[in-house]
């Protein structure tokens, strides 16, 4: 399942972000590359340990527990901290798949990337190319959103950003482990989610709202993983 979701960040905490970046330490992206990434890899990216790069991941870390359609389809149980990349002058990232486990920063703690996240911090019009895009997921279009926008897909999809041929994409990106592994079993409970929340909209005194709800928590309950 691939979630596009809308203004996780305001027009001026996107722009309060991109100011703090243009005086950033960018530095070669294939330096935290593996050794079949880095041969498709050409962007700049911030170290994991800069202070900038650390102060505004904790700030979307902090948006990111606001932000309820975030939270419904993730149901995170661990994210690691977002980092910072840039696009520009053909910068790309070729076809790859993102590793599977990754260290949490300062601590012995590992997490499975089920997730993967895109936040878009440039506006689409500010540059050609730098499209997010997918295989083996369907016909799905390469995404290019609005900045402030984000789009959530699972961690296992073939993806590449296509290059960038006029001005800069600026981007944040990280991962998330899930309370729930199975890709399908989210799905359901995404669903589940919408209809409890339709229902309630439509007929908040139905007493099927209370019944779907107890059954999304018993099914949470027996798939989850803490």
């Amino acid at each position: 399942m691939i979630l596009q979701i809308p203004d996780v960040l305001t027009p001026e905490e996107v722009l309060q972000i991109r100011q703090a970046l243009q005086q950033a330490a960018w530095r070669d992206g294939s330096e935290t590359a593996g050794h079949v990434a880095i041969q498709v890899k050409h962007n700049q990216q911030l170290a994991n340990d800069d202070p900038l790069a650390i102060r505004l991941g904790e700030f979307i870390l902090q948006r990111l527990g606001q932000i309820e359609r975030f939270i419904a389809a993730a149901l995170p149980l661990k994210i690691l901290p977002p980092r910072f990349n840039r696009h520009a002058g053909g910068g790309t990232y070729g076809y790859h798949v993102d590793n599977a486990i990754f260290t949490l920063p300062g601590s012995s703690q590992r997490i499975r990337s089920d997730l993967s996240a895109t936040l878009f911090l440039s506006d689409p019009a500010d540059y050609d190319g730098g499209e997010l895009q997918m295989q083996g997921l369907g016909d799905v279009p390469p995404i290019k959103l609005p900045a402030g926008h984000m789009v959530l897909y699972p961690a296992t999809t073939l993806h590449q950003v296509r290059p960038v041929t006029r001005g800069e994409r600026l981007g944040a990106f990280f991962w998330v482990q899930s309370l729930v592994r199975e890709a399908e079993r989210r799905a359901l409970l995404l669903e589940l989610d919408d209809t409890i929340r339709d229902l309630r909209g439509d007929h908040p005194e139905h007493g099927a709202g209370l019944r779907l709800t107890g059954l999304y928590h018993n099914l949470l309950r027996q798939w989850s993983e803490t």
